[in-house]
């Protein structure tokens, strides 16, 4: 028997002009799905065949729901905290989301939410906040509920009848004093006291730079019982607000959803996640945009059934399968 030869890796060729031709029928055919006769960007890996049928159901939806996690404010240069960069200097950033880590150093956790009010007052909103923005102006009954507290929805001019942040705001205070029932909303001050400012010169996210010892005595106090004041978001072990709950439950008891959107967030925090439960028992198709596949084990309602699966960043997907409904997204310096 002869020798076998042996196996060589051959080098892709390029597609051929038959193959190429196809193609470009294949689009053809996917284009008169679609009225405006738009199609997704090039460099964007989204299928036709999804982008079609999604629009198509977009198009024809009227109540739409929405779910917004932290990977929607990623392309704005906000830090996720969530996974390998789970971390803020040494500490995970898990540990520092918590009353009883407030009380027990409240200068550390004053700089760390300081940082996140420094960055975020420093991004600016991406084209998927824009989009959703456009978007719940186009159709009135449309609700985003948002995990997110860095205000980027607020700026991109999300209507507030459209939208309902679970977890607070970065910019709202309130007194660490269960006995006081002092607040500030929309404080955009940076620093919120002197002692907080940062050096422009230090990324005191690295532990290259020390952070301060600063005496509770220069932290946000209270003007009504001088107590510590504490940044007015929902930590761990905490209730969301009643108000919040009520609201997003009122809109889901009215009736039928046409669909939802469940963007930048694996869905596994409850109880977020439990609203696409909810959505789909009233109806809803589930579209996912993230970074990360879905875990269709995690009790969320199986999101990938009858729906779509957009793996990307949110701020270059998100504009382009909405863009059939409020037309190309541009950021001011033309891109």
């Amino acid at each position: 028997m002869a020798a076998s030869s042996p196996k060589t890796h051959l080098k892709p060729t390029a597609a051929s002009k038959h193959a190429l031709a196809l193609q470009k029928k294949y689009a053809k055919q996917q284009n008169r799905k679609i009225r405006s006769g738009l199609l997704p960007a090039s460099n964007l890996d989204i299928d036709l065949e999804d982008y079609a049928s999604f629009v198509s159901h977009l198009q024809s939806s009227t109540r739409v729901l929405a779910l917004l996690g932290a990977g929607l404010s990623a392309a704005s240069g906000i830090p996720t905290f969530r996974g390998a960069g789970g971390f803020w200097r040494e500490h995970n950033a898990m540990d520092l989301a918590s009353p009883e880590a407030f009380e027990k150093d409240p200068a550390l956790l004053w700089q760390f939410y300081n940082y996140r009010r420094h960055m975020a007052l420093k991004a600016i909103p991406n084209k998927a906040h824009i989009s959703l923005a456009k978007l719940a102006a186009k159709k009135p009954d449309f609700l985003a509920i948002s995990q997110n507290i860095d205000g980027l929805s607020e700026r991109a001019k999300h209507p507030a009848a459209n939208l309902q942040t679970l977890h607070g705001s970065l910019f709202n205070v309130r007194c660490s004093n269960v006995q006081c029932k002092y607040t500030l909303e929309d404080d955009f001050r940076d620093p919120i006291v002197p002692a907080l400012q940062i050096p422009e010169e230090h990324d005191i996210s690295s532990t290259k730079f020390p952070l301060k010892d600063i005496p509770h005595s220069e932290l946000p106090t209270c003007p009504q019982c001088q107590s510590l004041l504490r940044p007015a978001v929902v930590w761990f072990g905490e209730p969301l607000a009643m108000s919040a709950r009520d609201r997003i439950h009122s809109w889901l008891d009215i009736g039928k959803v046409d669909l939802m959107l469940v963007i930048g967030t694996s869905a596994t925090v409850w109880p977020a996640a439990n609203y696409i439960y909810a959505a789909r028992l009233a109806g809803a198709r589930i579209a996912v945009f993230n970074m990360e596949d879905p875990d269709d084990e995690d009790g969320s309602g199986g999101m990938r059934e009858e729906g779509w699966f957009f793996k990307g960043d949110a701020s270059e997907i998100v504009p382009e399968l909405t863009k059939e409904v409020i037309g190309p997204v541009h950021m001011k310096d033309g891109r």
